[in-house]
């Protein structure tokens, strides 16, 4: 679950999962289709975390998430703080690290999120958006056109 406006998840014991998300992914997962995370991290930038402390958060969540039979390919986080790199979304760089690493269509992809920098990303990518809030679907719009 996403901690309130300028606050961060700093540990995993203050890490929640979207009730609905484990579902989610294995659908994604019986479609053989790659689920990919791609996340902003300011908070290591800003001195709040550390890189250990955002990869432990990660392997725990995949961990809980394979427990319960989900599975995520890969996940590709922007430790930086704004206007410091290519990658922060919603500019296009981490997207493009997990295309170029997995060979991915951009055009027919789908990008699932929560924010405005979401729905940017997925325009500049090409991709089809949707949003959704705590795990429920809000819209169904298409980014690209």
């Amino acid at each position: 679950m996403k901690p309130p406006a300028g606050d961060y998840v700093r540990h995993w014991r203050e890490f929640r999962l979207v009730p609905t998300v484990a579902e989610w992914i294995r659908l994604f997962n019986a479609l053989d289709l790659l689920v990919i995370v791609v996340t902003n991290q300011r908070g290591i930038a800003r001195g709040l975390m550390r890189r250990e402390d955002v990869e432990e958060i990660h392997a725990n969540m995949l961990t809980e998430l394979a427990a319960r039979g989900a599975r995520i390919d890969d996940v590709f986080y922007c430790p930086h703080d704004r206007d410091e790199c290519e990658c922060r979304k919603p500019k296009a760089g981490l997207v493009e690290q997990a295309r170029a690493k997995w060979d991915i269509d951009l055009a027919g992809s789908l990008m699932i999120g929560d924010s405005d920098k979401d729905a940017e990303l997925a325009a500049r990518c090409g991709m089809k958006f949707l949003r959704v809030d705590e795990g429920r679907f809000i819209s169904n719009r298409d980014s690209s056109g």
